[in-house]
């Protein structure tokens, strides 16, 4: 009887596709400075090692850890019409001591 195998149902991302923009506001650069971390918008089909792996490539630097949130849209009005922003997904990478990323 043949075994059933898993197969991979993530989709592969370039490096190009998983980060979107950088996250530039107060938190995050007092973040950037005191705790060597940096925020990202990603692809919402992005997984942490996907993440983990972007960042290493687009920036030459070594990662630490990845944290992600993902950000779901909020209600917004508009005259009389009801809707949602777009849902989202942040990341949060922590770089080692000795590397820093200049765009910040």
């Amino acid at each position: 009887m043949p075994r059933h195998i898993p197969q991979k149902t993530s989709v592969q991302l370039e490096p190009h596709q998983v980060i979107i923009k950088p996250l530039l506001s107060e938190k995050g650069i007092h973040r950037s400075t005191r705790c060597n971390a940096y925020a990202f918008q990603v692809s919402c089909l992005a997984t942490k090692t996907d993440v983990h792996r972007a960042v290493e490539e687009l920036f030459d630097v070594k990662v630490e850890k990845v944290r992600t949130q993902n950000r779901r849209g909020k209600p917004r009005r508009t005259k009389m019409r009801f809707g949602y922003t777009q849902s989202w997904k942040k990341a949060i990478v922590t770089l080692d001591p000795e590397h820093h990323i200049e765009l910040f």
